[in-house]
């Protein structure tokens, strides 16, 4: 809804803001104080200190983020290989197969996450794909959660970039996969780039399907803040957080800012 008044354009800045700083803001600025907090027992906290993030850098706090991002790389660059093959493969269908086949691929981003650990618990326990207790499940389930996030976004791409370009290059003699590679691929990079910053963030932050299937050497980070808040020791989950938030918008921003150099005409 258009707001034409500048009495208007206030008060939705205003309430804008306010649920912002109290809905976003006021939650992380506790979590931030109580991973500096040394005791919390009244309104604030009695004393502050660093030794929760001295001890996040280390044992199993430590293993916790390498396997998040460990887990979170491997699974995303496997979704954006998929999901930019299927953009590709389904740009030359039309109509209903298209639509029928793009549905299929967005079917697991309408399924929770604890069925898609369940059914991958109970799909690969036995017989010849057998990953139940290895690193191998837990990537896997990721790649399942995020792909068709990738795809979507690649297709929106795909959707914007005119036929004209790889039209002027077959009249001039380019092979298919000179078209691909130096043609089609540059153009859509940015909203590739983009999707794999979507679905790093979304892995990085995955609980639901990760509890029931993860082997105990391979704890990520949200499952190790689960951990350590379901036993009372706040603080430590507390920074857990923290360096989650940091981690995952540090790679945000520098993966948007690649994406931004990619964009044609950006400077």
């Amino acid at each position: 809804m258009l707001i034409w008044s500048r009495t208007g354009r206030t008060l939705a800045c205003t309430l804008a803001v306010t649920l912002f700083a109290l809905f976003f803001c006021l939650p992380l600025a506790v979590i931030l104080m109580s991973s500096l907090s040394e005791q919390w027992n009244g309104v604030l906290p009695s004393g502050f200190t660093l030794s929760h993030f001295h001890q996040a850098f280390s044992g199993a706090s430590w293993d916790a983020l390498v396997s998040s991002l460990a887990i979170g790389f491997s699974a995303s660059l496997f979704a954006l290989l998929c999901g930019t093959w299927a953009a590709l493969a389904l740009r030359h269908y039309q109509g209903r197969g298209q639509r029928l086949l793009s549905t299929l691929f967005f079917i697991p981003s309408a399924v929770p996450s604890v069925s898609i650990g369940l059914g991958m618990l109970v799909a690969f326990s036995q017989g010849p794909l057998q990953m139940n207790g290895t690193f191998l499940i837990v990537p896997v389930a990721h790649f399942v959660l995020i792909s068709a996030f990738t795809f979507g976004n690649v297709m929106a791409g795909l959707t914007r970039l005119s036929s004209d370009y790889e039209n002027v290059a077959a009249s001039l003699g380019a092979s298919p996969l000179f078209r691909l590679r130096h043609v089609t691929l540059p153009m859509i990079a940015p909203y590739m780039i983009s999707a794999f910053a979507l679905s790093l963030s979304l892995s990085m932050g995955e609980l639901g399907a990760t509890m029931m299937i993860y082997p105990p050497s391979w704890a990520t980070l949200p499952v190790t803040i689960f951990s350590l808040t379901d036993r009372g020791s706040i603080a430590n989950g507390a920074t857990l957080t923290m360096i989650l938030v940091a981690a995952t918008l540090l790679l945000m921003l520098v993966l948007e800012r690649i994406a931004q150099r990619l964009t044609p005409g950006a400077k």
